[in-house]
């Protein structure tokens, strides 16, 4: 997941928050510290369907039509084959927001990619950081194998907690997924 993406559409913001993963922490049942899908870091406090609240979702985004605002989704946490965070966190997320207020804004444009609409490395505000340019281009790029394997696992993930309530809708976005990162 890359540092920062912007959602193409409502719906795919919907599906970029129900297939959200994050450890699990001791608000949550199971392993503290596993990597887990979370829908929209609710899992343990959703009190209904969590295909119903997808949906719910979804029927905001259709009621809000043309003034749906931009989802964007974040990953504060990627680390290197080393475990090391390459993003340096804490005070520097406001980096992060600073890319996506501009992006609201319209002051810069964004790359299409097979996962949503990454920060171009030059709108990035790095200055005075020590970030090595390989980093930042790791943390804003697509490892398409590794989306491949996600893929694979929201659709396994799918089934366990929904199957065939899961709103269409949701589906598709797997399957646009599935045919971006081929």
């Amino acid at each position: 997941m890359p540092l920062v993406s912007q959602a193409r559409d409502w719906n795919h913001g919907v599906f970029m928050g129900a297939t959200m993963a994050s450890e699990t922490t001791a608000a949550a049942e199971g392993a503290v510290g596993r990597l887990r899908h979370d829908p929209f870091a609710m899992l343990p406090f959703c009190g209904y369907d969590i295909a119903d609240y997808f949906a719910h979702w979804l029927e905001i985004g259709e009621a809000l039509g043309a003034e749906a605002p931009p989802v964007f989704s974040v990953n504060w946490f990627r680390k290197d084959e080393d475990g090391r965070f390459l993003w340096p966190g804490f005070s520097e997320n406001a980096r992060v927001l600073e890319w996506v207020v501009r992006r609201i804004e319209g002051d810069v444009e964004a790359v299409d990619t097979p996962v949503g609409k990454l920060p171009r490395v030059r709108d990035f505000n790095v200055a005075g950081l020590d970030l090595g340019y390989e980093d930042l281009q790791a943390i804003l790029s697509v490892d398409r194998e590794a989306w491949s394997r996600e893929a694979d696992e929201i659709e396994r993930y799918f089934g366990e907690i929904g199957g065939e309530r899961i709103p269409a809708s949701l589906q598709r976005e797997l399957s646009t997924l599935r045919a971006n990162i081929r």
